[in-house]
């Protein structure tokens, strides 16, 4: 199993699944905030009875926490040894017709994605999760109000919109590549896979954005 560490494919692999496996929480994490615009109620029961301070859910966290932190290693590893293969090259523009803007800036596409992502988790799960988790005062067990506070802000609606135009971005390039690592790259499936890159980019991104304009904008929980 030491070749998923030292060899490039081993490590380009690992970023691979550890991508489809947060594109998997993304969808769900995406599904879930839809349904704050449908009933408040609903989602307060998934917020905090279903994944509130219980074991299930502090193991899930876990599991995508060590998710995340895998992607975001090798996303370093990788682009070092790129930069380093690349060498005095690696300013030159690449005359490929087929390189996007979105896979020339992944690292830093990332790394945006990265500094929203502890402002969201600061502003959502600290307040809920980890304060009841570890008996912290103030521990807020009325997750669509919390949700409701936060987007009644616009700059935080505004920051969440450009995060999530960026996420677009990084889903666009990153998982067509993923499925390309994982074997799917023959001619026959690079055009499909190419297109469904484009839907679940589209479907994630522009879930969350709707959700955060239409909280803000007061449209949320439509059936009462």
């Amino acid at each position: 199993m030491s070749w998923l560490i030292d060899s490039s494919i081993g490590r380009k692999l690992v970023q691979s699944i550890s991508g489809l496996f947060l594109v998997l929480f993304l969808l769900f994490h995406m599904s879930m905030n839809l349904v704050l615009i449908f009933s408040y109620d609903t989602y307060n029961f998934l917020a905090n009875e279903v994944l509130g301070a219980n074991w299930w859910a502090i193991a899930g966290t876990a599991v995508i926490a060590l998710g995340f932190v895998i992607h975001i290693i090798y996303a370093i590893i990788l682009t070092l040894q790129n930069m380093k293969a690349r060498g005095k090259d690696r300013y030159a523009t690449s005359s490929k017709t087929d390189t996007t803007w979105s896979s020339k800036n992944m690292f830093v596409l990332g790394l945006f994605i990265l500094l929203f992502l502890f402002l969201h988790l600061y502003q959502m799960w600290y307040q809920m999760q980890f304060k009841e988790l570890f008996m912290i005062e103030g521990a807020r067990h009325d997750g669509a109000q919390l949700v409701e506070e936060v987007f009644s802000n616009l700059w935080v609606v505004v920051v969440y919109v450009i995060a999530f135009i960026a996420l677009w971005y990084h889903l666009l390039h990153g998982f067509w590549s993923a499925l390309h690592t994982a074997g799917l790259n023959n001619t026959l499936w690079m055009k499909r896979v190419k297109v469904l890159s484009n839907i679940i980019a589209t479907v994630i991104s522009l879930g969350f954005i709707v959700v955060a304009i239409a909280v803000h904008l007061g449209y949320s929980n439509l059936l009462g």
